[in-house]
């Protein structure tokens, strides 16, 4: 198995801290999506979206998105366990990685491409000020989750899971 990354992007990163739980060794690849390496008609083979992460299987075909790529390692590998030991915690991880992504993940990554001077060549146009919407979004969520954290450690159940990850990254590429 090989994962093609690129080292500053939150969503290989998810992956990374994912592997890195489960202490796998996982090969990487770096691609300089800065540089359109993610358009070339090579890595549009590989993913047609043409973002990383993406993970290449033994058998060479192509597996991409950051949480589907989590699942299938946790299915290879299930302990320690990230993605919930049963379907009733399995489905509380889903619906809190699912918060952290849609609350969270989702308006700091808006905020980051609509206002910074290194996405502007590849977003084409910004939007300043949706940016800047986005990025008070991200910090009224924040003080909710805050206030939903004051009775325990994790978010989800009594043990770091793919729903903290996603929020420790989100939160690592808002500063």
């Amino acid at each position: 198995m090989k994962i093609y990354n690129h080292p500053l992007a939150p969503n290989p990163r998810r992956v990374r801290i994912f592997a890195a739980e489960k202490r796998l060794n996982v090969s990487y690849e770096d691609i300089d999506i800065r540089n359109g390496a993610g358009r070339s008609p090579e890595f549009l083979r590989r993913n047609p979206a043409g973002g990383v992460p993406v993970l290449e299987l033994d058998d060479g075909t192509y597996l991409a998105e950051s949480v589907a790529i989590c699942r299938y390692l946790e299915g290879l590998h299930p302990k320690p366990n990230l993605m919930g030991m049963d379907t009733r915690e399995q489905a509380f991880i889903e619906q809190w990685n699912r918060r952290m992504e849609l609350l969270l993940f989702g308006p700091i990554g808006r905020a980051f491409q609509n206002t910074s001077p290194l996405l502007a060549q590849f977003v084409g146009r910004q939007f300043r000020d949706y940016g800047s919407a986005q990025l008070t979004a991200a910090q009224t969520q924040l003080e909710w989750l805050d206030k939903q954290l004051t009775d325990r450690e994790f978010i989800t159940v009594a043990r770091y899971t793919i729903a903290d990850i996603t929020a420790q990254v989100a939160m690592d590429f808002g500063t």
